[in-house]
């Protein structure tokens, strides 16, 4: 099926290929240029992966959708050197560490280091910046371009594609699904989405502040016809109004139990959310100017499987939650975990099983993401007494530190913990990498600095040289790198592209123990070293343990 391998660069291919019938050959499609796919697009090329981004829109959309970024997906930028352009482009790069949960606040502004901070940018701006990135690594992203019918044998998938010059066809080693909660990806490759979506829309909105509504010095605000209303969440028996004002632009959100399905592109007018407004709280709310009007209802699904043969699922196309603040997070980091895997397959050292830990590892992830966000279903929904007493006990309980700071984890995704095969089991493993601050002979780095490649990483802390002679073995797939820190963790730590910890020595572990344990973690994660008569101590077997919740 690989009939017409692309030897020139992706824009020759898109010039031979388009309106003519014949055959666009690339290593992965991927279907959607949102976040995820963008993401995607950008990891594979640091990969040194062909993609080829196909998404429907014929250009990038400005409908307001989510309004930011917050939690593990902002170390991870910073770990690509990506960070400063996001905060660049933020209307507030410095925002007061205070998250709606369920109806009710985390607030972490007390906190010197809150486990969960967020970083306000629409997701038209995100995907801008995203696009902006892929391009600049050279990714090939077409829009106006359908994706009509997908096929698969056991060495190539075939896209079936509706271009603006007519049909043509793309053959590829994977396709990645990145279409969106109605994803026909998953669809066409037989993968069950199960769950609820939930009788209820939410609207949300930014306006200016209207000339006859009062901010007071609190907060709250005063309205004609309806008097005090207190910043935060007012519940009716009509639904809930929440509302934040400050600097002269007012931002509140409605949730009713209404059961109509809306079409995503089908905007939010300025008189539909007054109804609605009118419907919670019994009276007229002044609106001035919009900034910013959207819809969305609560949905909680999971794909029973995150691969199908050669097609995978990334973000919304595999994983939908009943909370805001949370799909588009956890769909970048889907594509962060499942590039070098892919990369990995397709320049083939990739050790037997490593694509299959994809689906291990983010399922779970995307199980603990659920977790959190039900819980906030259970919250939110309730208006009887029992419920009632659940708020303002969950509200008690998150006043003491350490029930805060575990929620924010949970709620930043910064709690999540692979578990990793082989016989080193330090309490870091399969956890994200820390920045760490890193004094080498040629001056200060750190951590993120050295994961902007996003290559594998040996990072010897204490001057381990028989560390170092094993790894050298791998140095064609891995970064050897020397440093001293304050306060080291481990005496080395193996990190992954992704950010994650395959293997860890403890302080002063025994020179053997520890190489034979980072030999197995280097076999496990990066296939066979490259001097392949070097004796091999312990090789793992490639199974790795089970996630569970």
């Amino acid at each position: 099926m690989r009939v017409l391998p692309t030897t020139g660069s992706s824009g020759d291919a898109k010039k031979d290929a388009e309106g003519s019938g014949r055959v666009v050959d690339t290593d992965v499609i991927i279907v959607g240029a949102g976040p995820a796919g963008l993401m995607l697009a950008g990891e594979l090329r640091l990969a040194g992966v062909r993609p080829l981004v196909l998404e429907r829109q014929p250009q990038l959309r400005d409908i307001p959708k989510a309004s930011g970024l917050g939690g593990r997906i902002l170390d991870l930028l910073r770990y690509r050197g990506l960070r400063d352009r996001f905060e660049a482009a933020s209307s507030d790069p410095n925002i007061a560490p205070r998250f709606p949960f369920g109806g009710l606040h985390l607030d972490f502004t007390h906190m010197v280091d809150p486990p969960m901070r967020a970083l306000p940018i629409p997701q038209a701006e995100i995907e801008r910046l995203l696009d902006d990135r892929a391009r600049e690594l050279d990714a090939d992203i077409r829009r106006g371009h359908e994706v009509v019918g997908v096929s698969q044998d056991d060495a190539t998938v075939t896209a079936d594609v509706r271009g603006p010059d007519g049909p043509y066809r793309v053959t590829a080693r994977y396709l990645v699904g990145c279409d969106g909660g109605r994803s026909r990806i998953r669809d066409m490759a037989g993968i069950p989405f199960p769950g609820t979506t939930y009788p209820e829309v939410n609207r949300l909105a930014q306006v200016t502040v209207h000339d006859s509504v009062t901010v007071l010095d609190n907060g709250d605000i005063d309205v004609p016809g309806l008097g005090r209303i207190h910043a935060g969440f007012t519940r009716t028996d009509r639904g809930v109004f929440a509302f934040a004002a400050g600097s002269g632009v007012l931002s509140f959100q409605t949730t009713e139990g209404e059961s109509t399905e809306y079409d995503d592109d089908e905007p939010l007018t300025l008189a539909e959310l007054g109804d609605s407004v009118r419907r919670v709280l019994g009276a007229d709310l002044p609106l001035g100017e919009p900034i910013r009007l959207s819809r969305y209802t609560f949905t909680d699904r999971q794909a029973e499987r995150y691969r199908a043969g050669r097609i995978l699922l990334a973000g919304d196309a595999a994983h939908l939650f009943p909370a805001t603040g949370t799909a588009l997070n956890v769909g970048m980091l889907d594509t962060v975990n499942l590039a070098w895997k892919l990369g990995a397959d397709i320049h083939g050292w990739a050790p037997a099983g490593l694509l299959d830990t994809y689906h291990d590892e983010r399922h779970y992830a995307g199980g603990r993401a659920q977790l959190q966000t039900r819980a906030q279903v259970a919250l939110r929904r309730g208006h009887d007494p029992a419920s009632e007493a659940l708020r303002q006990l969950f509200q008690e309980l998150v006043v003491d530190e350490p029930a805060l700071r575990r929620m924010g984890s949970l709620v930043g995704h910064n709690d999540i913990r692979y578990p990793m095969p082989g016989s080193g089991h330090h309490s870091l493993t399969g956890t994200f990498a820390p920045d760490l601050t890193l004094h080498t002979d040629r001056g200060v780095t750190s951590v993120a600095e050295l994961m902007h490649p996003a290559r594998p990483i040996l990072l010897d802390l204490a001057d381990r040289t028989e560390l170092r002679e094993v790894a050298r073995e791998w140095e064609h797939r891995v970064d050897i790198r020397a440093a001293e820190t304050d306060d080291r963790p481990a005496d080395a730590m193996l990190i992954r592209p992704d950010g994650h910890i395959a293997w860890a020595a403890d302080i002063d572990e025994p020179a053997g123990t520890a190489a034979r344990a980072l030999r197995e973690a280097l076999s496990c994660w990066f296939g066979e070293p490259m001097n392949t008569t070097a004796p091999v101590i312990d090789q793992p077997s490639g199974e790795r343990p089970p996630l569970s919740m």
